[in-house]
This record gives structure tokens, sequence and C-alpha cells, in this order.
């Protein structure tokens, strides 16, 4: 049992007194709030400087110390199937709720009065990643690339080929296998300490946040936020928590268990803030670290269900904002086209705008220089985006390891109990 520690020491609180300090430095003193920005880049730095070695040893150790490959193709396999089930859901379910609630009826905006200056960056972006550039992307230049440049898709290619390799090594293999794993232990180590600095990364992104962008883009664009959350809301309650409780847990209970990582990305915005942290806390959990090292780190570009609602729900409000008619078929076009572009999103924020600026490209109708309405409450939609793909990503990690007879049930069973004090444990020795 961990030791009881005074409430201004829980890492949790900490954070919420930082955000709450946040939003009142950015509404309160703009130009300070706009000007602390560097504190939330420079802990999403630190957070992203270990994604590279975390992803590689968990990998390599849990590919390297199985064994059977075809148990490997076998995970991989149920995982791509399982994404693209729920994410093709949570596509659909931004169109209906789009085409039911009609957020942008009555905007009546004409696309050639927008300023969209603020929106070329993200159009150029859009068109330069093709889906077949996309995936050669995939491929890194060189074995060390990956870890230089952090691209979450080329880590894990070169850990799978590692894994593959060390698999076939014999008795060398398992003791470098060790080796790896022992350097696991260093590394989260060292995200224990970085995620300590997490209020203060909290507080400087989110006084940048409402300093920057300012609390009236809310009231501005409050019917297709206030739609947004719901649906995220709903979709986390109603759809992922119909997959946990036939999983065997409550999504309530894995919510307060994860409390402290929705918290870190609520205030900065970023679901790869927490990644290192989710990999250890669902190996805690019960999950084996085969599966975790495969789920966690593909569902960043595979499973991003909050970023899947956005795109088509945005998209929709986009049409009727702008009075563009959209038929069943060409709305059941797009679903199809957001489904391939929003393959190639990632935990980064900006990232889901940059899928809807691709996804415009392809679909003539509307007019791109539209999403010049959005840009200012962005940084406000993507804190649902990532919070809802953070969860999905941990459900999916769990469904997978029962899936795959994968899941230590004992474990799971005796967190879901107690998910707080479980969370607070974790936090206090996270390595042990």
């Amino acid at each position: 049992m961990a030791a009881h520690r005074p409430w201004y020491r829980i890492l949790y609180v900490q954070v919420i007194l930082a955000i709450i300090a946040g939003v009142a430095v950015g509404h309160f003193f703009p130009h300070t709030g706009a000007a602390l920005k560097p504190l939330g880049d420079g802990f999403i730095a630190l957070i992203k400087m270990m994604i590279a070695p975390v992803i590689f040893c968990t990998v390599v150790h849990g590919i390297g110390s199985m064994g059977d490959l075809k148990k490997v193709g076998r995970i991989g396999l149920k995982t791509l199937i399982y994404f693209e089930v729920v994410s093709t859901l949570a596509l659909a379910i931004g169109l209906a709720v789009g085409e039911i609630v009609r957020p942008g009826k009555g905007f009546n905006i004409d696309p050639a009065t927008l300023d969209t200056s603020a929106v070329a960056r993200y159009v150029t972006r859009a068109k330069d990643e093709s889906i077949v550039g996309h995936l050669l992307n995939i491929i890194p230049t060189s074995f060390l690339d990956p870890f230089a440049n952090g691209d979450i898709l080329q880590i894990l290619l070169v850990a799978i080929l590692s894994g593959f390799a060390l698999s076939r090594m014999g008795d060398v293999g398992t003791r470098i296998a060790r080796g790896i794993d022992t350097a696991s232990t260093l590394f989260f180590r060292i995200i224990a300490m970085i995620v300590r600095a997490a209020p203060i990364g909290a507080f400087g992104a989110m006084a940048f946040t409402v300093g920057a962008f300012g609390l009236g883009a809310l009231r501005n664009l409050g019917e297709l936020i206030l739609t947004f959350y719901t649906t995220a809301i709903l979709f986390v309650l109603l759809v992922l928590g119909g997959i946990a409780r036939a999983a065997g847990f409550s999504i309530l209970r894995f919510l307060a268990y994860i409390k402290d990582e929705l918290l870190i990305v609520l205030g900065t915005s970023s679901s790869e803030t927490v990644l290192p942290h989710m990999i250890h806390k669902m190996e805690r959990l019960g999950a084996s670290k085969p599966v975790v090292g495969l789920v966690i780190p593909t569902g960043y570009s595979f499973n991003l269900d909050g970023t899947n609602i956005y795109m088509t729900l945005a998209t929709l409000f986009l049409a009727q904002a702008t009075n563009t008619p959209l038929s069943l078929g060409q709305e059941l076009g797009i679903l199809l086209i957001a489904a391939i572009t929003s393959k190639g999103a990632s935990g980064v924020t900006g990232a889901g705008f940059v899928t809807l600026a691709a996804t415009l490209t392809i679909v003539p109708d509307i007019p791109i220089q539209a999403l010049a309405i959005l840009v200012g409450i962005d940084k406000f939609m993507s804190e649902c985006r990532a919070l809802t793909n953070l969860v999905g990503n941990g459900v999916a990690t769990i469904v997978i390891s029962r899936l795959e007879g994968e899941l230590d049930a004992d474990a799971l069973h005796a967190t879901m109990a107690h998910p707080v004090a479980a969370s607070e444990a974790f936090a206090q020795s996270p390595t042990e």
C-alpha cells in the first residue's frame, strides 16, 4: 500500500491547479500567457526525446523473448482489424452527428471573404502527404534516423525487425534481450523524473492556448465545440465502455486509473506526452509486453478515435457553414476518404487539423479555404481529440491482450477494484 501523501504533492492535483492557473493567466494577461509557450514546448520535447528508446526497448524485448514469430503476426493482424473496425465506427458516428445536429447551419459564410493565410501551411502539408509518400516515409533513411527524428512508425518498423532478428539468435539473443529490458528500466526512471514537471508544462501550454487564441473563440463556435465534446464523451462512455465491459472491465474505473495521463494530455493537447507512461502503465494493468509494445505505438497512427470523429463532424460543419449541399453518396465518399487520410495522423498537436486539410483537398465540393473558420478553436478541439485517442488506445491494448490470452486477469481485477490507489502507487514507484 502506498504511503499517504499530502494532497499538494499528488501529481493529478498539481496538474489540475496548473491548468486552472494557466487559463487564468492566459485570460487576464494574454500577452504573458502567450509568452509562456516555451514551458509547454519544453516539457513535450523532454517526453518526445524518450519515446524512441522506450518503444524500441519494449518492442524488441517483447518480440525477442516471445520466440513464436507467428504469434507476433497474429497479434499484429488482430490489432489492425480492431483498429479499422473501431476507427470506421468513430468516423461514421461523427458523420451521423454532423447530419443530425447540423452545427454549421445558419453561418452562411462566403468562403471568398475568408483570410486563408492562416491555413496555407496546413494545406501545403496536406498536399505534400500523399498515401504512397506516407507509406514510403515509414522506411527510415538509416537505422538510427528514427531515433533522431522521433517518427513513431519508423521506430516501430526498426524495433520489429530487430525483435525478429533477436528471436533467431538463440542464447545470444536471449542475453541481448535481457540487456535491452534492463536498459528500458533506466529510460522509465528518466521518464518518472520528467513527468514530475508535468504541472509546469501544462501551465505553460494552457496559458499560451488561452492567451494566444482567447476564450472568445469558444463562444463564437460554441455549438460545434459542444457537439464535438459531447459526441466524444458519449463515444468513450458508450462505445468504448461497451467494448471494455465485453473485455471484463469498467471504462469509468479505467479512466480513474489513467487520470494522471488524461490531465497531462488535457494540459498539453498532445497524447504523445504520455506515450511512454501509458506503455508501462498498461503492463502494470496486466497486458503483456509484446501486446503493449505493438498496440500502443501503432495505435498512435492507426487508432485515433477522437481525430476520426472530428474529421467527419468538422467536414460536415464546413459544408453546412458555407451552404455546400452534399448528397448521401458524397457523405459516404467523405467517410471513405477520411478513413484513409486519418491513418497519417499522430498524437502531435495539430495533426488532426492537417488530416482534415488532407481530406478537403480530395473532396472538391467543400471549399478548402473554409478551414480558416476553425483555426481559432483548433487548440481547444485538439485537447478533446487527444484525450479520446488516448482512451481508445488504452482500451484496445486490454482488448487485444484478452483476445490473445496475454492478459493477467488477476492484475486487471485487482487494479480495477481500486484504480485510484493503483494509479497513486504507480506514480510513486513507476519502475518497480
